[in-house]
Parts: C-alpha cells; structure tokens; sequence
C-alpha cells in the first residue's frame, strides 16, 4: 500500500480493509511504520516502535472489532500495556516498564487496533505543549517549528501528518482537545467515568481526567467510545449510556437542541477575533439546522478558582515522584525533572491536607456555578483555545521564570481557558477543526455538553462534518507529500 493511499483513510476505512481481505494487518503495520518513518525527523510525534507489532506481528493475537489491525500508539502516560516501556517524557522514569495493564488497553485490543508504539508527551503532560528535554519538540505539521498542543500532541500530530489514523489520548485539563484543535483533528473527552482506568485506580485525576483517542474523523472518535467505554469489574460508578451506540448518531437525525454560545474570558485570556468568529459561524451553520442559538453566558469564580486548584492537582506529586524514583533508581533533581516540574514538586511537598480538602470545596462550588449554563441550554459552544498554535517554547516546562507559583498564568491560563470548566463539570467535550486561521495553522472549535450526553455532541458533530467538512485539508508536513 503506497503511503498517500494508506493515509487518505481513517481507522474505520482501514479496519474496513483489512475485513474484506484487501490488506493485512501486517502490510498495514509495515505502512505505517514507513509513513512514520516519512514524517516524524520532522514532527518528532513517536518516541517508540514495537518491532514485535510490526514485522514480527502475530495477526492471530489482534481482536476482531471494526479497527482490526488499525496502527496505534499509546501516549507515554498512563494507559499502557503490562511490560511496555512508561516515561512519562521524563529522565527520572528512563527506562521503566509497566508493572500492570489497564482496562483500557485491554478494550482498544478488543476494538481490533495494533499498538505498534508510544507518542510524545511533555513531562508528566503537565504542558499544553508537547516539548521536554528528553523527547524534544513536537512539531505542528501545519507549521514547522509551532506547537502541535499537549499533552496528547505527539498523539494527534501524528494523526494529522499521516502516520496512524487514531491515537490514544488523555485530558485532564484539555489535553485531548488542544491538540485536536491546534493540528486540525477531532478530539473527544469523554464524561466523567466514561472510560475505565482501573484496575489500579479509580479516576485519573481526581476525576478531571478521561481516556480516549485523538482522530481525524467524527466516526472513528464515536465508535471508538463504544468499544473503550463498557463498564468494568470494580469501577466506582457506572453512567448512563444511551439505548443506542455512539457510532449510529454520527448520522442520525438532531432533535433541536439550544445551543449557547460562550466566548466569555473566563480566565481574563482575549479571543482571537479570527476564533471567535469562527465560533460563530458554527452558530449560524447550527441555527440554518434549526436549533436555537444564543449568546450566553458562563462563570466559575475567575482564576483565583484557578489558582486554588493547585492545591487538588498537585497534592501527593512529590510521592509519586519518589516512588518513581525508587522504581528507576534515581533521584528528583535539577538532572532528572525539568525545571517547572521540579518547582512543582517541592510545591506538592508544602500542600497540606486542610489545603487540599479546601481545593476540593473551590472545585465544588465552581462546577455547581459552571453547570448552571446547563440550566437554560443542552450544548455549549466555544473556542476549544482562545488563540492557535504558536512557536516553540511558550508553554515549554524549562520555560524561564516559569515555576510552581507562575503555572497557571505562564502555562495553563491560555490554552485552558475553554477546556478547563469541562474537566471540572465532569462534562464532555469534543473539538472540531472546522475553520483555518490566517497564519496557516486551525482553529478548532468546541462543543460541549450534560454529563453522559457524548451522544449528543456526536450527533452535532456528524452534521456539521458533513456541512463543514475538513478531510481535503492537508498539512504541510504529511506523508502523502513525502517524494
């Protein structure tokens, strides 16, 4: 298969494929593994290559859902399977391996895909960047050298170059959707509890943060959520799913729906007009639908909420740091963390437990504010990021005067200000790249919506797919232009 036709299809048109006996999952891994090697000297988006998955790959051992030999990587967090090289993009966790596999690696094998590697991510993805000093940067193949997002970026800028059709990532503040939006893919967070972590842990994140995969196509994000999101043995809670699967409201018919539109500057962060007015022409697309559309309004206590949230997301980092230490032989230091995520570390060592039941009672009361809007609409419709992808080294980790004190406004405040309040809510959240910005890179624009209701958001993004459709749109840096 030659790599302009490999990557012309998404996931499900591969798997589609592979169930008709026009290619093997083999061809399809040694295509992929050519397409990777095509692109990423430039885009830096994989880390790893699993030569047992490729060459040696033993086809009897993949599942039999709709993405059977379907390349996939695995973000290097979180998620991996057992005896897999985890380092989190960082030098103190060179060389460890997973010590136990997740459900949702064990559901993506069933759903059919071969994970032949490991995406980029920034140290810990604490960065809505994806650039460390163990990895390098990640590069934006709209634009060589600008941000592809983070921390899931390595993930999606390998989708939008070509090399996999779908990737794993993971959101606990955005990093799902800035990606998607910053290199022009789809990107699902899905509700809270959507996607089992476990066995070894209940909710990544305190619950802020959701499992899923990085796309290129409305349909593979949704059917993709059927086979990743079934209920597991001991998981704290089970949502509701709707009567039917997420991939069969990808064309089926919209009830109408109100629909919100929310550019307010939650975190005092000016969108860019060029953003916000494609926000609004999804507003206009969506009322030609027939919903009603609005100007609305959201609030959640401004950043000093922000601010306080440290105290919940950073409470116990210093001893999983150590214990990763332990496990590596190594100590935290100046040689083995970049220079934030040091800073953060000494931070967690200061938060006590009165702190952070207090940050869990901020985190209360803003989710109750934000889910007001809830009360007079069924979608939220923003930015997925107030501004696009910029240069290199604006979110960077070793970023200088960047530290524990300045996280929020140096690194978070930007590229969250929209993505953010969905992580707190529990909400889910889909990005879709459905305009381009005049410096050549996307914009993506967000929708989102109640707890449980993926579905609804599926719905509206399969129509406006179809009314906005993005798929001819190919980046400078993308296999099918390798000579």
């Amino acid at each position: 298969m030659k790599l302009d036709e490999y990557a012309s299809y998404d996931g499900l048109g591969l798997g589609a494929l592979v169930a008709m006996g026009e290619v093997s999952p083999t061809e399809l891994a040694r295509t992929a593994a050519s397409a990777i090697e095509a692109a990423n000297g430039d885009v830096k988006a994989v880390i790893e290559t699993y030569a047992d998955r490729i060459d040696d790959l033993d086809e009897s051992t993949l599942g039999h859902g709709p993405f059977r030999g379907v390349p996939f990587l695995m973000k290097d967090v979180f998620g991996h399977e057992q005896g897999r090289l985890i380092e989190f993009g960082s030098r103190l966790c060179r060389g460890m391996t997973v010590t136990t596999g997740t459900y949702f690696a064990d559901q993506l094998k069933a759903a059919g895909v071969n994970i032949l590697g490991r995406s980029a991510a920034p140290e810990y993805s604490m960065s809505a960047t994806t650039e460390s000093v163990m990895f390098g940067n990640t590069s934006n193949p709209w634009k060589k050298g600008y941000s592809a997002g983070g921390s899931s970026g390595g993930a999606q800028a390998a989708v939008t170059s070509g090399m996999v059709p779908i990737a794993h990532g993971s959101d606990i503040g955005g990093s799902i959707r800035i990606p998607a939006s910053w290199c022009g893919g789809v990107g699902l967070k899905p509700s809270r509890g959507r996607v089992s972590i476990g066995p070894v842990a209940d909710e990544g994140g305190l619950g802020f943060s959701a499992n899923h995969i990085q796309a290129k196509t409305v349909r593979d994000a949704a059917t993709m959520l059927d086979w990743v999101s079934k209920p597991q043995i001991g998981d704290p809670f089970v949502i509701p799913r709707p009567s039917q699967s997420y991939a069969s409201y990808v064309n089926a018919p919209i009830p109408r729906l109100k629909i919100g539109i929310v550019l307010t500057e939650l975190f005092g962060v000016p969108v860019d007009p060029e953003v916000a007015q494609a926000v609004k022409d999804t507003g206009k697309m969506l009322a030609g639908m027939g919903h009603h559309v609005d100007i609305a309004e959201a609030d959640f206590g401004g950043i000093a909420t922000l601010h306080k949230i440290n105290d919940l997301f950073f409470f116990g980092f210093d001893g999983r740091l150590d214990g990763y230490a332990a496990r590596t032989g190594q100590k935290a230091g100046p040689d083995t963390l970049e220079p934030v995520i040091l800073s953060v570390y000494e931070f967690a060592k200061q938060i006590t437990p009165a702190r952070f039941f207090a940050a869990i009672s901020e985190v209360n009361v803003a989710r109750r504010n934000l889910a007001r809007f809830y009360a007079d609409h069924d979608v939220w419709l923003s930015p997925t990021t107030a501004r696009v992808s910029e240069p290199w080294g604006k979110y960077h980790l070793s970023k200088t005067g960047a530290d524990a004190s300045s996280l929020v406004e140096k690194l978070f405040k930007e590229p969250c200000q929209f993505t953010v309040p969905h992580n707190i809510m529990g909400t889910p959240g889909l990005s879709l790249p459905l305009a381009m910005h005049s410096t050549g890179v996307p914009i993506g624009v967000q929708l989102a919506g109640r707890p449980a209701e993926e579905h609804v958001l599926i719905g509206l993004a399969g129509a406006l797919e179809r009314a906005m459709p993005w798929a001819r749109r190919v980046p400078e840096i993308h296999v099918s232009r390798v000579k």
